[in-house]
């Protein structure tokens, strides 16, 4: 088969932790098919790094954004000169005239449940009509969990015969595996990196961590009041009376509300905002962290929480969408509709030793099972019945 990849995404957070684990366990598993990776200039060491995997793979450059009206015609001129058996769009931006057969992947469609400007203008029902348009056009449609399978189908009416779940994984790049060094010494290591990055950022108290963008749908604002309540319960412990919180992640420009509830709640001193950080840098924050908090009203799957969990660090999340099917009984789930449940929740995992001890066990345990060699031989098998069937 020839195989057209979608790639300009790849330096992106989220969808590029996919195309890039995705596309390196393809081109591991399968020594057979052809790979042309469309992507952009910026991004050519990432797409480099991959042709260097296989012989069988290249490169093609296209600095057209899926975000202008104009890709909709201009991507789809520029894939005539790639004709392939598939075509694989990793998110729910296919251009109107996108050739077949393709394959289209969904991560999440919060952003149409909770649009930011909470309003839905004509720009939001046309986007929302060629998302539609595009999944009803995909040969096979791509959900990464069954409660985005399910937002698909209501929202857009897809038969579930069209659709396959396929379960991401943790980034391995975020936790490498180092078989030859025994637990001494990467604990050691732990440690010499906790203060050494740690220290950077003159953090010398104990810290929750939430990470992930601040859109309305991840709740933070909830996070920051329940926070206030749960230092109002901690103020004269020994340990957690210096607790703070530390929320890594962006669009904090585009949401003044979040940093209204700081205000309201008069936690100035105790909230911590810290934007990007590199891959390195947020490794030792969920390795450092007293508990991961996620209390998002809606996910597509809940990588971030997976990735605590891989970190050794308990995970307090929501009790809603993708998060108890990602999750499973390996965190403390709270309602992320009631601050005082959120603030319950954190408040047993700092407090209750044996629940912390047992969250962290099975959170090992539940990262575990999800594998990016997994879901590339599910995805390699898309391709071959999508390219069988454009074939009769």
């Amino acid at each position: 088969m020839r195989i057209v990849f979608d790639a300009r995404h790849i330096r992106d957070f989220g969808v590029g932790t996919y195309i890039r684990n995705l596309l390196h366990a393809l081109l591991a598993v399968d020594d057979r098919n052809e790979y042309t990776l469309i992507g952009k200039r910026e991004s050519r060491r990432d797409l480099r790094a991959l042709v260097k995997e296989s012989p069988r793979c290249s490169v093609a450059y296209f600095e057209g954004a899926d975000d202008d009206w104009k890709d909709h015609v201009s991507f789809p001129w520029f894939l005539r000169n790639y004709p392939a058996d598939v075509y694989h769009i990793p998110l729910a931006r296919v251009p109107a005239f996108m050739p077949q057969p393709y394959v289209v992947t969904v991560h999440d469609l919060g952003f149409l449940l909770y649009p930011q400007n909470q309003k839905k203008d004509w720009r939001m029902e046309m986007r929302e009509h060629l998302i539609g348009r595009g999944f009803r056009r995909a040969q096979r449609v791509i959900a990464v969990s069954g409660a985005t399978q399910r937002d698909v189908e209501q929202l857009f009416n897809i038969p579930s015969s069209k659709i396959s779940r396929i379960y991401d994984a943790p980034d391995p790049r975020l936790f490498p595996h180092e078989p030859d060094k025994s637990p001494t010494e990467l604990a050691a290591e732990r440690r010499e990196r906790r203060d050494r990055f740690l220290g950077r950022y003159q953090i010398d108290y104990p810290f929750l961590l939430y990470a992930g963008n601040v859109k309305p749908q991840k709740n933070v604002s909830r996070l920051i009041e329940a926070f206030s309540v749960l230092r109002s319960e901690l103020e004269q412990h020994p340990h957690y009376r210096r607790l703070k919180l530390i929320i890594i992640g962006d669009d904090i420009s585009k949401n003044p509300s979040v940093r209204l509830t700081v205000l309201h709640t008069h936690m100035e001193d105790s909230v911590r905002f810290l934007g990007f950080v590199p891959e390195d840098t947020l490794r030792v924050f969920f390795e450092a962290a007293e508990a991961f908090v996620f209390p998002s009203l809606h996910e597509g799957f809940g990588l971030a929480p997976l990735e605590a969990m891989v970190a050794g660090t308990p995970v307090v999340a929501s009790n809603v969408s993708a998060l108890p099917e990602v999750l499973g009984d390996a965190a403390m789930f709270v309602n992320p509709d009631n601050v005082f449940d959120i603030s319950r929740g954190i408040h047993e995992v700092l407090l209750d030793t044996e629940t912390r001890a047992s969250l962290v066990e099975k959170g090992y345990e539940q990262a575990a099972k999800y594998s990016w060699s997994t879901a590339a031989e599910l995805v390699l098998e898309i391709y071959r019945n999508v390219a069988r069937g454009s074939r009769r």
